[in-house]
């Protein structure tokens, strides 16, 4: 993009931000533009706050639970009106900045193509129901006009509107009083013309449209002690080329009685140097600080401390009696932030004050010692352009019981402040615990190290009998760590010695990593962190950033890094014992299910079996395909719950199916053993069940069910239905149960589906909508074989990175052309992890 592009592009993002704030009456409002990776959303512009104050995020992992990101993520509006909203929606958020606030958080786009979100923050009180329909859709009116001018500059442009991890946010300050008015003006000296801005005829108490632009009309509003000198001092300086600087003019007020004059200042200077008329010309400015001047002459008369501090927690003013008691000059405070520039006051609790007095627009007080005994009182009042602080000395010490800050503050103002810091803490924290598999904590990692922290490598090695080995890499360069994969743990290299030291290792140019490790391996980074996996004394490996750039590493990037290593460890031993379980219970359940299917002439069959990914117990799925003298039984069956009690019982019903079957009872009694059978096994879990038996040399079948889904045909001319069948009670309810049989028709080519409840179940939703969902998937699957067609059926839920219960699927063809199963590679039963 030209400088110029760059500039409206900020003009858009700077306009919508204050638009949507004073719009809605909020303080603070933020855009966020995607990355480049597409991994996370990057701060672009805020209005009002500076991004410090709310937890300085610059960058926002899309995976993230936090609110912009979940708009940006799924194009909805997130509005929490509240601070117990916030809490019960987003608890990560709440502990992170735990205050009187409420946010809405829309996304910004076009043409259904996300570019970033848009977030405004208030004030909230306690049960107050936030925005209102109208400023909420104020807000979505602004994201969407403004989705739609950076789709038609990137149209024009080829802006991909996205953001660099290194940009600089445009930061637009809150409003404030005016304290000081400048009025500009142009003077032509040698025609009394003069011509003023609206502000300039403000100061002179001036009607704008009726000024007639003669120095003459102006010099009416001066005390004529000053006017002579002024003429003075305009001529001298056309005449020698000089400035007037700082010349102070007594302003007459209208309707005055000759005392009402007022001081202002007047700064000019010749237009132009050299001869000629140009020297006849002056521009300039009128101060008038008269506000300003009065505002400050009051403060100091005070008794009390008093002074400014901007919202980021920096000292704007300090009056006389604050410096006194602060025992500090304003040279070494004004311009300082107030914890930093006083050692005394360095207590995470101050800083907290200060953010819940800015973020709850509420007032805040706290008490600070400064050695040995001198106690003060501080009260914070803010305002969205700052806070007005006060400070007295305490008549006596506080009693040890006493807290450090107003009983009237929350206990939450409490917290320690680095807020960034606890984010990720947090962040990274609450997602390991979800992660259960090493796959998963290493992608958890990478989803929240990466966007965190502007790297574009990740690499993690773990031990293994003393040697160094990678377990998982995401970025575009596979080969920055070659050196490291298969290296001892007492080779010389940055990842073997940061763990055996137990420290971390920042290395920000390749001139470093060459100067202290000749030889190691760059391939195309720039920049690393190495960070030692200790869990429990105990090495388990390193993990590795990389930067694609220069990356100098802050101390709070070392200190958060250190901090998260042990996260990531811990999450690392926790998950490779899962890995371990995982497998061996896996293993059984597989031996559980048939290895192969029977073959019947005319007749096809095929499975599929998904484990869930919720945990490691082992389900209660099961399915089997048994010979009978006429054709085959079908069998697809569920038992409660996931355990090895599941598992085992799930192995005797499958047992008792066959032993019933090779008896030659009817569908019903067959059903009907099998529930006595359950009884008698007395496992205190109940189960489902579908059983059919279909005769190869008819188009008939006979089907019996219990509690479980329907089956679903698809007929040869592809209109697929949820068979109509008699449904008798689950297995387990009742020992004397009786199961209906149903006849169905099986035209030749007709397929028949069999499933479990897992391939159709989906949380907050009727589990009929799901079996139409499936009924209509495979009326419409384009398939060559029936392997493949077993496959898309399953296709979302293998992508599905979460499924709570197991599935299974049986698939039949019928009919007199249909090929036996005969055991061909990728005709039979299949499992996916």
């Amino acid at each position: 993009m030209t400088v110029g592009e760059t500039a409206e592009r900020a003009d858009l993002l700077a306009a919508a931000a204050v638009e949507a704030v004073e719009g809605t009456g909020a303080y603070a409002g933020s855009v966020f533009l995607r990355s480049r990776d597409r991994r996370s959303i990057v701060l672009a512009a805020a209005y009002g706050a500076p991004p410090s104050l709310l937890g300085g995020w610059r960058l926002i992992p899309v995976s993230s639970p936090i609110p912009l990101a979940t708009a940006y993520r799924s194009g909805r509006t997130v509005h929490l009106a509240n601070a117990e909203e916030t809490m019960r929606r987003y608890p990560q958020l709440a502990v992170a900045l735990p205050y009187a606030f409420g946010s809405c958080s829309v996304p910004v786009g076009a043409a259904g193509e996300t570019f970033g979100a848009l977030a405004v923050v208030w004030a909230a009180t306690p049960g107050s129901e936030g925005l209102s329909r109208a400023r909420r859709r104020h807000v979505r009116t602004v994201a969407g006009r403004l989705g739609s001018a950076l789709a038609a500059l990137r149209a024009r442009t080829g802006d991909p509107v996205e953001c660099a991890p290194e940009t600089v946010p445009l930061e637009i300050p809150a409003p404030s009083a005016t304290a000081v008015r400048v009025g500009l003006f142009g003077w032509d000296l040698g025609s009394g013309t003069f011509r003023g801005d609206d502000e300039l005829c403000a100061i002179f108490g001036l009607d704008p449209r009726a000024f007639d632009g003669q120095a003459t009309s102006l010099a009416a509003c001066l005390h004529p002690g000053d006017l002579a000198a002024f003429l003075s001092a305009a001529r001298e300086a056309a005449a020698r080329g000089r400035r007037i600087t700082a010349r102070r003019l007594r302003v007459r007020e209208r309707g005055g009685d000759g005392e009402g004059y007022r001081t202002v200042e007047l700064w000019a200077r010749v237009l132009e140097a050299g001869d000629g008329p140009a020297r006849r010309q002056l521009v300039g400015a009128v101060v008038d600080s008269r506000a300003g001047s009065a505002a400050v002459a009051a403060v100091e008369r005070l008794r009390d401390g008093l002074f400014s501090l901007a919202p980021d927690g920096r000292v704007t003013y300090a009056n006389h009696t604050a410096l006194r008691q602060l025992d500090v000059s304003g040279d070494e405070l004004l311009g300082q932030v107030l914890w930093d520039a006083l050692p005394w006051l360095a207590d995470p609790d101050v800083e907290s004050r200060h953010r819940s007095a800015m973020i709850s627009q509420a007032p805040a007080s706290f008490l600070a010692c400064q050695a040995p005994d001198h106690w003060l009182a501080f009260s914070l009042h803010p305002e969205a352009d700052g806070v007005t602080g006060r400070v007295v000395p305490l008549g006596q010490p506080p009693s040890t019981s006493a807290p450090p800050a107003s009983a009237a503050e929350p206990a939450t103002a409490a917290t320690p402040t680095r807020l960034g810091v606890m984010h990720h803490v947090l962040q990274l924290g609450s997602a390991l615990t979800e992660a259960v598999t090493t796959r998963q904590v290493c992608e958890v990692v990478s989803d929240q190290l990466l966007p965190a922290f502007g790297g574009q490598q990740l690499a993690i090695y773990v031990v293994r009998n003393g040697t160094m080995h990678r377990l998982f890499h995401t970025g575009r360069h596979e080969d920055f760590l070659d050196g490291l994969e298969g290296a001892p743990l007492h080779a010389r290299l940055p990842g073997t010695e940061a763990l055996t030291a137990g420290a971390p290792l920042f290395i920000e140019s390749r001139q470093e990593l060459t100067r202290n490790y000749p030889g190691a391996p760059t391939g195309e980074v720039n920049s690393w962190a190495y960070l030692p996996l200790i869990a429990s004394s105990h090495p388990v490996g390193t993990c590795v950033l990389g930067f694609d750039s220069n990356h100098r590493f802050t101390e709070k990037d070392r200190g958060v890094l250190t901090a998260l290593a042990g996260l990531i460890a811990q999450a690392l031993e926790r998950a490779k014992l899962y890995d371990s379980e995982f497998a061996i219970a896996r293993g059984l359940q597989q031996a559980l299910l048939p290895h192969r299917l029977p073959v019947i002439p005319g007749i096809r069959t095929v499975a599929r079996y998904l484990p869930g990914t919720s945990g490691m117990d082992i389900g209660g799925d099961w399915y089997d395909a048994i010979p009978t003298g006429k054709g085959v039984a079908l069998i697809i069956g569920d038992v409660q719950g996931h355990s090895i009690a599941a598992a085992a019982t799930m192995a005797q019903l499958r047992s008792a199916v066959r032993a019933f079957t090779a008896v030659s009872h009817t569908p019903g009694e067959v059903m009907a053993g099998v529930n006595r059978t359950l009884f008698d096994l007395d496992p205190g879990l109940l189960a489902s069940c579908c059983y059919l038996q279909v005769a190869a040399d008819t188009h008939h079948a006979h089907a019996v069910t219990a509690g479980h889904p329907p089956p679903l045909l698809r007929r040869p001319d592809g209109t697929t239905e949820v068979l109509d069948l008699g449904i008798g009670p689950l297995l387990g309810v009742e020992r004397t149960s009786a199961y209906p049989t149903t006849p169905v028709d099986l035209p030749p080519g007709s397929v028949l589906a069999l499933y479990t409840d897992g391939l159709v179940e989906e949380p907050g939703a009727d589990i009929d909508v799901g079996i139409d969902r499936l009924r209509s998937s495979l009326a419409h699957a384009r398939a060559d074989s029936l392997d493949e067609l077993a496959d898309r059926l399953l296709h979302n839920a293998r992508r599905s990175s979460y499924r709570a219960d197991d599935i299974a699927l049986l698939l039949t063809e019928y009919g007199p052309g249909a090929p036996g199963r005969d055991g061909a590679p990728g005709g039979g039963p299949k499992g996916a992890p």
